[in-house]
């Protein structure tokens, strides 16, 4: 299995990125599918996450209105949309597959089964 997340770069506040992530080895729409951020110093956290089919999502308080998380299962792809971005966004961000089972959508680590490379976020004042 192979998570290949992108689309991170050096972006001025009040700016937007677009992540994406294009997962291989794996049935993906058996997956849902979640972005978690790591900031320097920082704990990893949770930023969004979108069910098997596309039909429910959750995000953190801190991006809710401002990003958002959508998935194409034709193409194996999820993208997390990040408009407004603030300097405390910086970070990187990290894709991540969970063989749900339920219809819970995780916000902790533990859950994901398979986690992709991480892509740099750099959010300039």
């Amino acid at each position: 299995v192979q998570l290949q997340a992108s689309g991170g770069g050096l972006v001025q506040a009040g700016g937007s990125l677009r992540l994406s992530c294009t997962a291989s080895g794996l049935t993906f729409s058996n997956y849902a599918m979640g972005w978690f951020r790591q900031a320097p110093g920082k704990e990893r956290e949770f930023v969004a996450a979108i069910s098997r089919g596309g039909g429910r999502t959750d995000y953190a308080d801190s991006v809710k209105g401002r990003f958002s998380i959508s998935r194409d299962n034709a193409k194996n792809t999820v993208d997390l949309q990040m408009n407004s971005l603030k300097p405390e966004d910086t970070a990187v961000y990290y894709c991540a597959a969970d063989r749900a089972t339920g219809s819970v959508l995780h916000t902790a680590q533990r859950p994901y089964d398979y986690w992709g490379q991480g892509t740099l976020v750099t959010v300039s004042s």
